[in-house]
């Protein structure tokens, strides 16, 4: 696992250890930005299932200006801390071990928001539409702003009560990247 592009570009990325993470394919990270980007303008990122880190560093990487990382489990976060050591990017981050669900209503309660949130649960708890029905319902994502959610090709995340519009949405075998946005329609092409 390395940094695919921008400032950091090659600087290869500790994995978490075990088999709780399921990491993003450098296909799937490359893609994912080619669709968003590629680079970034500075802006703030949520990486709510972060992981090992390496989207929201590829992320500061590519313009970035600050990356939050949730991940409720400790490997994870030590791995995330390792990595942004090893980039010389941790003054760019904001790291907390917590679940999903707490990060986001404490996400609210400060009145954050952000230019691009990513969304990558465990394909067997994915929780996306609830995510997303509350991201809407509390303006976490700012106005222009993307949405990322990598999930189970065997899950659709479509309901007609989320406020954001699916502008993208690819599939790799067993992984779907749906991205999201509640850009004005003009904003698209």
């Amino acid at each position: 696992m390395r940094i695919i592009s921008g400032e950091k570009k090659g600087l290869p990325l500790k994995s978490v250890p075990g088999n709780t993470t399921r990491p993003t394919a450098d296909k799937v990270k490359e893609s994912i930005f080619n669709m968003i980007g590629p680079y970034f303008q500075g802006g703030i990122m949520l990486d709510l299932y972060a992981g090992s880190g390496a989207i929201g560093i590829e992320a500061i990487s590519r313009g970035m200006d600050k990356v939050v990382f949730v991940d409720r489990e400790k490997k994870a976060v030590e791995t995330i801390y390792t990595n942004l050591n090893k980039a010389k990017l941790i003054d760019k981050a904001e790291v907390f071990r917590t679940d999903s669900n707490r990060a986001l209503k404490a996400i609210k309660k400060k009145e954050r928001s952000f230019d691009f949130i990513f969304l990558d649960p465990p394909y067997a708890k994915e929780n996306l539409i609830l995510e997303l029905l509350f991201i809407g319902e509390h303006d976490i994502l700012k106005n222009g702003g993307y949405i990322v959610a990598e999930h189970s090709s065997k899950v659709s995340i479509e309901d007609e009560q989320i406020v954001f519009k699916v502008i993208r949405q690819e599939t790799y075998g067993d992984t779907t990247v749906t991205i999201f946005s509640n850009a004005e329609e003009e904003d698209y092409e």
